[in-house]
């Protein structure tokens, strides 16, 4: 079979192009080769967190794999059988769980038998979707497409410490069923999610006020919920706003650092749901990255999105790589219109 070739550096140049690469080529049964792997980020080539993604995927459907070393920016992956079993993978560092879990699950559903999965590494990282918006966001609409499976969230792991855990469940699917998500319906609630973990609870009083300030006039009500940890799982400080609507519940997170106002890191975020909530898209710019892939493994459908990015531009090039799918992008009032031919 031939080997596909994939240049690392190529549009968005990061992490992405590997990692939906695993997923497919794990799915299609078709090897590839990437040069240049993350080319244009300050630390080029495999960080722990993609060789966590590289040796579980591995591991998974027994690939064989050249190249997987810190640092190294080639890599080529041979796939095998997918199989079910129990797995547990450590990133060692605050490397995002979620990124993890996204490259390996797609794969499961494929699979001989069903599967559980424990990563552990950071869960809340402002370089990745925390695990509350995959679970709030991302698994209801993949559960409409047939999927079975369950996420949960054992353990806060914050940037930099790490030390978070998550838990997966997941049952083989005999086919996915595609969706459309044009129209996203009323505005069924509107919460706000302060979490701390050895950080002062006044900063995420503090947060949550300002929030209210911001969102209640144009939300309505904005129910409130105060998440403090215990020290040892952090520091870290993390605000969410999730908003439920008919179609869709979309989330929104802003990161606390140190030295940056509680209000600041209400405002960022504030900023994100209103210019969503202002628009006539359906989901938003992240969740529109992590929706092409399965839209591609289900053959059909389509949905609108705030924005189109270079990650969703990249990722659908990749997907065209290894599946006769093709996807059109075109723009609306008030949003774009990604539809599989």
């Amino acid at each position: 079979m031939k080997m596909i070739e994939l240049d690392g550096s190529h549009g968005e140049g990061g992490g992405q192009i590997l990692r939906t690469a695993l997923t497919l080529s794990m799915i299609t049964g078709i090897p590839f080769r990437i040069e240049r792997i993350r080319a244009r980020r300050s630390k080029p080539g495999l960080l722990r967190q993609h060789l966590t993604a590289v040796n579980a995927a591995a591991q998974i459907c027994g690939a064989q794999v050249q190249g997987a070393a810190p640092g190294s920016q080639a890599l080529s992956f041979v796939p095998g059988k997918i199989r079910g079993d129990d797995y547990r993978f450590a990133i060692g560092t605050a490397g995002s769980c979620t990124l993890v879990l996204q490259t390996l699950l797609p794969a499961l559903w494929f699979a001989d038998a069903p599967s559980t999965l424990r990563i552990s590494g950071g869960t809340h990282n402002p370089a990745a979707p925390p695990l509350d918006f995959l679970i709030r966001s991302w698994l209801p609409l993949l559960l409409r497409m047939g999927v079975e499976m369950a996420i949960e969230l054992l353990r806060h792991g914050f940037y930099p410490a790490g030390g978070g855990e998550l838990y997966a469940r997941v049952c083989p699917v005999s086919a996915l069923q595609s969706f459309e998500l044009l129209e996203r319906g009323e505005l069924r609630a509107a919460r706000a999610t302060a979490i701390v973990a050895g950080v002062p609870v006044e900063v995420a009083k503090r947060e949550l006020a300002e929030l209210d300030l911001q969102l209640g006039g144009v939300l309505g009500e904005l129910q409130q919920e105060l998440r403090a940890l215990p020290s040892r799982e952090g520091p870290g400080n993390a605000l969410l706003v999730e908003l439920q609507y008919r179609e869709i519940t979309e989330l929104f997170t802003a990161f606390g650092e140190k030295g940056l106002p509680a209000e600041v890191v209400a405002n960022r975020v504030a900023k994100l749901a209103r210019h969503f909530h202002d628009s006539t898209a359906v989901v938003g710019e992240h969740l529109a990255d992590q929706l092409v892939l399965p839209l591609a493994l289900a053959g059909a459908g389509s949905f609108t999105t705030v924005r189109v990015s270079s990650h969703l531009q990249t990722n659908v090039e990749v997907i065209g790589k290894f599946l006769p799918v093709e996807f059109v992008l075109t723009e609306t009032a008030g949003a774009h219109r990604i539809s599989l031919l």
